[in-house]
């Protein structure tokens, strides 16, 4: 018994202090994504930039519609991104719920020093590009977590 009311005492007390940071949810016509509330949002002609204030990094956001690119070529274009001599068979992808192709790829700049996390989605001539780029010195910890918990809330609408 005094096990489980020290268990219990332990529990409640982490509860009571773990640190959840408010969100809120950026929508637009086509896709939402949820992120801290003390974030930053860009909006260049369609391409969507959320950061946190002291400028570390960013979520960036493209989407388009009327893109003619074959789904073998997808692959050559994501590391076309980034100059990228990496192999086509570093870049992951699979089917994804309403027809979606998703393909993700992690790529280190080693001159800018600077970590990529690309997801892009892709369905007929629709494209949505997400990335994450954070500078090497703040990816690890809390700045990783939060990046990767608004990148994978990324959904789209349609």
């Amino acid at each position: 018994m005094k096990k489980t009311l020290f268990l219990f005492a332990i529990l409640f007390s982490l509860s009571l202090f773990a640190q959840k940071s408010d969100t809120e949810v950026f929508e637009s016509e086509n896709y939402q994504i949820t992120m801290p509330n003390t974030w930053k949002i860009t909006n260049d002609e369609g391409i969507v930039n959320i950061f946190p204030s002291n400028q570390i990094g960013a979520i960036t956001i493209s989407e388009y519609h009327d893109l003619e690119l074959p789904k073998e070529e997808t692959k050559k274009f994501i590391l076309a991104l980034y100059n990228s001599s990496d192999d086509e068979k570093k870049i992951k992808s699979n089917s994804s719920k309403r027809g979606f192709t998703e393909y993700f790829y992690e790529y280190f700049d080693e001159k800018e020093k600077l970590f990529w996390l690309t997801k892009v989605f892709q369905k007929n001539k629709e494209m949505y590009i997400v990335s994450i780029n954070c500078q090497q010195k703040y990816w690890n910890g809390n700045y990783m977590k939060v990046f990767n918990e608004t990148f994978d809330s990324f959904k789209i609408k349609k």
